[in-house]
């Protein structure tokens, strides 16, 4: 019965710091605004809150802890990716090139041929 209560609390207060890095950037934003300072003040503390904002949210909060995990697990998956030697890849790229280049001219061909279609025999009205 605990473990239930536990559980809906952790998913209650489980967005605290999101709100409250959302809330850092606005109050940043708001002080650029009110605030009759120099201009690299006012940005000073726009940076200082977008970064501590980022810190909160990627480094505390559990949605930031799994996103920082995302991103190291990413990491390491490319790490493992076997590449294709440059020969390989600049093949397929030329491959990929002149596929490009005849499925255009297969595209335009039958766009013309219905376009013809259509407005001369169909239509009767030539261009």
């Amino acid at each position: 019965m605990n473990t239930t209560v536990k559980t809906a609390e952790v998913k209650k207060n489980h967005h605290i710091f999101d709100y409250l890095a959302v809330i850092i950037i606005i109050a940043g934003i708001s002080l650029y605004y009110t605030l009759k300072i120099n201009i690299w003040l006012k940005w000073g503390i726009v940076s200082a809150s977008i970064i501590l904002a980022f810190v909160i949210f990627y480094f505390v909060s559990t949605t930031g802890l799994s996103l920082h995990d995302y991103v190291k697990e990413s990491w390491r998956e490319l790490g493992k990716v076997v590449w294709p030697p440059r020969k390989e890849a600049i093949q397929f790229t030329w491959i990929v090139f002149l596929f490009v280049i005849v499925l255009a001219i297969f595209l335009w061909a039958v766009d013309s041929s219905l376009a013809w279609l259509f407005y001369s025999v169909i239509l009767g009205k030539a261009s």
